[in-house]
């Protein structure tokens, strides 16, 4: 199946959930996400960037805040780490930390906006991919919505690359800084107080957001298949490399992730190069347009 047309779609997609309760969780959770907690109403939800003291990411996720507790859910296999990078910073604080055994449905589609809410139980979510009509659902096991299409997770995944969301272990990991992700609008606020990771964040604003690198959108020409990993080409220099990579049907082609230099400037004509093939390609800037 497309994404394309009236219709609405789903899909699951794997999620590590954490559940965070105590009577210090928000002034906790306040002062080690990037995003402002404090401010979410009862059914509100945001995405965040949970960062080392230096700056750099440990995870990005997303934080629910239920009616008396929140939930945090990130990329799976990344929930443990996550798990320990919070309860390492947890001193004589009143937060109950702990794996919830929850799951992620993603559902999209122009159809979507007029489906019911979901049962007691499971929570409607703001959706990962940006810019994409629809929603996420959150819960112990939500179900499909009635008259509902099921697609594939590489569906999904052409959709999470031309959205421009970073994932865990592909285009966010230790080393990442966040200005760089093209996140920092729907993830970090400037207006909270102080918390973990924060002085690198707000430097590099106060320097008009440059970084070396930026992520950002690649089309390959229709009919190759270019693996994460393969060089992007532009001029004679190797501007960076592909972290993710997946087919389109709405553009009809692989589109593809990456971080380049910032003195690449899309759009820009790009070759993509791998051992044993190359295909043309051109550097755009997040989201990619249909």
């Amino acid at each position: 199946m497309t994404i394309e047309g009236e219709g609405a779609w789903a899909c699951p997609v794997p999620r590590d959930v954490l559940s965070a309760t105590g009577p210090d969780t928000v002034s906790f959770l306040q002062g080690q996400l990037s995003q402002d907690v404090d401010a979410l109403a009862v059914g509100e939800s945001a995405f965040s960037f949970l960062l080392q003291p230096q700056g750099k990411v440990d995870a990005f996720l997303r934080v629910l805040r239920r009616d008396d507790d929140f939930v945090l859910d990130t990329d799976a296999g990344w929930g443990e780490a996550a798990l320990a990078r919070l309860v390492r910073f947890k001193l004589r604080v009143r937060c109950d930390l702990a794996p919830l055994d929850w799951r992620c449905l993603a559902v999209r589609g122009a159809a979507s906006a007029a489906l019911p809410g979901p049962p007691d139980g499971t929570w409607q979510v703001v959706a990962e991919t940006p810019g994409s009509a629809g929603f996420d659902l959150l819960g112990p096991d939500p179900a499909l919505p009635d008259g509902v299409e099921v697609a594939t997770p590489e569906v999904y995944e052409a959709l999470r690359i031309a959205a421009g969301v970073p994932r865990m272990g592909s285009e966010l990991e230790a080393t990442t800084i966040p200005a760089a992700t093209g996140v920092i609008e729907r993830a970090v606020s400037f207006t909270k107080g102080c918390y973990t990771g924060q002085e690198l964040v707000a430097r590099i604003d106060s320097r008009g957001g440059n970084v070396p690198r930026r992520l950002r959108g690649v089309v390959a020409e229709p009919g190759t298949t270019p693996p994460t990993g393969a060089e992007v080409v532009v001029g004679d220099t190797v501007a960076g490399t592909l972290t993710s990579v997946a087919h389109s049907a709405v553009h009809g082609a692989p589109v593809a992730l990456a971080y380049l230099r910032r003195d690449v400037e899309p759009p820009a004509g790009a070759e993509l190069r791998w051992d044993g093939g190359s295909a043309r390609a051109r550097v755009e800037v997040l989201p990619l347009g249909g």
